[in-house]
């Protein structure tokens, strides 16, 4: 099998690129990355089984693709993510990332090619209850972020009939890689506690449940899809655990005792709380379980010998 990653440097494509080798099926992979958030560490060193090439593209190029034949599956990482930042840069972001998911879908459909789609979990709105995919009518993305995710959503839907895919909408991204970054939650709270700096926590949220995905449940996901030719062109939630940001800060603490609280505001997740069901998933035959502590761990021991004091 040949398969493309794009986005291959980021958090999540890093760690699949890294752990490609346990996937038996993947003989050949090719890396799409544009590099402007100059990663270049995510492509030291990497292992040779199997055949793997990269390539610096911009996938907002519609052609930035076509040189590629008998590409059997694309997973799709591609795209800007801080959803916080997106408020700023919102045109940027609905640019960027509408433009290279139109790329990805017409190799996709010209070749014949299969999709692994990344949606977001975000898109959810506020709500009491265990929210479900079939839950329609909760959908009401809070940034733009999220609206662009679920926008290219409906651009698959659209297109069903022309290829094959599957979309999982990701909790939180926890956990480390060669492309990790430390905009989301876990990652940022872990290194405010490692440097002693204060945790930042937007006001009222500290009891708020939002979902998280350890990006090992995440290649747990790929490799799903590739080894049981997953693709039934549905949705799915894909997540690790539904925590509350006091459990998050409650885990920080078993590894960093001295953990400072800092109260802001902001345009998002200040009056948010949901929780995601992962039945779908589950009966569909993966169940994911990775615990979010070990990610904590792993993260902080990343700065274990850096000293705050003198």
């Amino acid at each position: 099998m040949k398969i493309i990653i794009t986005g291959s440097c980021g958090h999540i494509g890093s760690y699949v690129v890294e752990n490609l080798s346990k996937i038996k099926k993947v003989k050949t992979a090719i890396l799409i990355d544009n590099l402007k958030s100059n990663r270049f560490n995510s492509i030291f060193n990497l292992k040779n089984k199997p055949k793997i090439f990269f390539f610096q593209r911009d996938l907002t190029n519609k052609k930035s693709l076509n040189d590629f034949k008998n590409v059997d599956l694309i997973i799709h990482c591609a795209s800007i993510t801080t959803a916080a930042a997106s408020f700023k840069n919102k045109n940027e972001m609905y640019y960027n990332n509408i433009e290279c998911m139109k790329t990805v879908i017409n190799y996709c459909k010209k070749n014949k090619s299969k999709l692994i789609h990344i949606s977001s979990t975000s898109i959810y709105g506020k709500s009491s209850n265990l929210v479900s995919e079939s839950d329609t009518h909760l959908i009401k993305p809070q940034s733009p972020y999220a609206d662009i995710k679920l926008i290219e959503e409906k651009m698959l839907n659209k297109i069903k009939r022309k290829i094959k895919f599957v979309s999982f909408r990701f909790g939180t991204i926890t956990g480390i890689s060669k492309g990790m970054r430390f905009h989301t939650a876990v990652n940022k709270f872990c290194l405010d506690a490692s440097l002693n700096r204060g945790i930042t926590i937007y006001k009222t949220a500290y009891n708020q449940v939002r979902p998280y995905l350890s990006v090992r449940d995440a290649f747990k996901v790929f490799k799903f899809c590739i080894e049981k030719n997953f693709y039934n062109n549905q949705t799915y939630n894909a997540l690790s655990g539904n925590y509350s940001v006091g459990q998050i800060i409650a885990k920080i603490k078993r590894y960093k005792k001295k953990v400072k609280i800092k109260y802001i505001s902001s345009p998002i997740m200040n009056k948010i709380n949901f929780i995601v069901s992962t039945k779908k998933l589950k009966n569909a035959g993966l169940n994911l379980n990775s615990e979010i502590i070990t990610d904590i761990k792993n993260t902080i021991n990343l700065f274990k010998n850096i000293k705050n004091e003198m």
